[in-house]
């Protein structure tokens, strides 16, 4: 089965480096991902890109090896910078015209911005532009000085219902208020989400989360109430996590009968600009 995940990161940052060495033990280098791209039969990555990237910066997908060619990226939105430098919208303009840009993220609970603040208007309307769909971080942040009521995935709901032509991703399935994302993708056609990030370890604790029965009931009863398996998306987040045993996880979660759509088939409908290359390249 081909695999697409959907929601990884590949910038060289000390941050994702210090995560790779005492978190993942994940080789985090580009050989690194292609040899567990190689493994897992992965043939497309998502690559969320940092906001913090310099003004004017394009997004760059390489490390110190090099790259991954099957690598595209959805642009980071920082709205500080939105409201300091009228140069920020142009340059993210700028990216979504690159070939490899499929989509926009915004760090919800990482900047204290609301997702319906007015700031993120100038993204939604580029979105629409370029057709290209919103990823959303929810759930947890990763530093304690986030702020859980901006990423609380209800926010996304009148998000979703002002802007009824966009399409939305909630990602990390709003870990850990999946039943309110369940709600969200029963009720919003335009919402979807994505199943990276719902843990951070190597790949003991990867495998051994997979036994942890209330853990997985609780990912499964918000796949079950949301019965939307045609929106739920493969994702790891790496280098939070190694991807084959990542797979094996969220084989266990989710039931056979919808592995194909999860793994593939939902991240061509929501990243249209990956048919392409995953189409005619990747057999």
């Amino acid at each position: 089965m081909k695999i697409i995940d959907a929601h990884l990161h590949f910038f060289n940052a000390e941050g994702f480096k210090k995560t790779a060495r005492e978190i993942s033990q994940v080789n985090y280098c580009a050989q690194g991902l292609k040899d567990e791209f190689n493994k897992a039969n992965v043939v497309a990555g998502v690559v969320m890109t940092t906001p913090a990237r310099n003004l004017g910066d394009p997004c760059d997908l390489t490390l110190e090896d090099g790259t991954v060619d099957s690598l595209f990226y959805c642009v980071g939105v920082n709205p500080e910078e939105l409201r300091k430098n009228r140069e920020e919208l142009a340059n993210i303009e700028r990216e979504l015209k690159n070939t490899r840009a499929t989509g926009l993220k915004i760090y919800a609970g990482y900047f204290p911005v609301y997702v319906y603040d007015p700031v993120y208007e100038p993204i939604y309307d580029l979105a629409r532009k370029y057709k290209v769909p919103v990823a959303i971080h929810t759930g947890d942040t990763q530093t304690f000085n986030g702020l859980l009521k901006y990423s609380h995935p209800l926010t996304i709901d009148e998000l979703a219902v002002t802007h009824p032509d966009i399409n939305f991703i909630i990602c990390h399935f709003g870990v850990p208020w999946v039943l309110d994302t369940a709600e969200l993708l029963q009720k919003n056609p335009n919402v979807y989400a994505d199943l990276s990030g719902l843990i951070a370890g190597n790949r003991e604790v990867v495998l051994q989360t997979k036994d942890v029965r209330l853990f997985v009931e609780l990912v499964q009863q918000g796949l079950v109430y949301a019965h939307s398996y045609e929106k739920i998306l493969f994702g790891t987040d790496w280098p939070l996590v190694p991807i084959e045993p990542y797979v094996e996880f969220v084989k266990h979660v989710v039931p056979e009968q919808y592995h194909e759509d999860v793994f593939y088939n939902n991240a061509l409908k929501v990243y249209p600009k990956l048919k392409k290359y995953v189409i005619n390249d990747a057999g």
